[in-house]
């Protein structure tokens, strides 16, 4: 039975594996264009340290979470976490299928 376990569970690695390191560099590359583009669309942060001096922040400053540029900065950090986590989890499946 033991014999039969180990065999079933090295021909579901052996199966499975590659086919989920090419879906996680699918991801990968998907997240790597969504950050190129999204990072592209964000505008420049030129204040010329005018508030840096004064302490003072505007309203805009206020809520920039919510503005345009802040959504665009949420989707690259989100980009940029997708891709680690995909990039780590490429690595343990080689090194667990070898």
């Amino acid at each position: 039975m033991r014999k039969f376990l180990l065999a079933a569970s090295s021909d579901f690695v052996t199966t499975v594996f590659p086919i989920l390191r090419y879906v996680l560099v699918a991801i990968m590359f998907l997240c790597a264009v969504f950050m190129i583009i999204s990072t592209l669309l964000q505008s420049s942060n030129e204040e010329n340290g005018a508030g840096v001096i004064s302490g003072q922040e505007s309203y805009y400053q206020q809520n920039k979470g919510e503005s345009r540029d802040g959504k665009l900065k949420k989707v690259t950090t989100i980009c940029a976490i997708v891709i680690a986590v995909c990039a780590v989890l490429y690595f343990v499946s080689l090194l667990i299928n070898g």
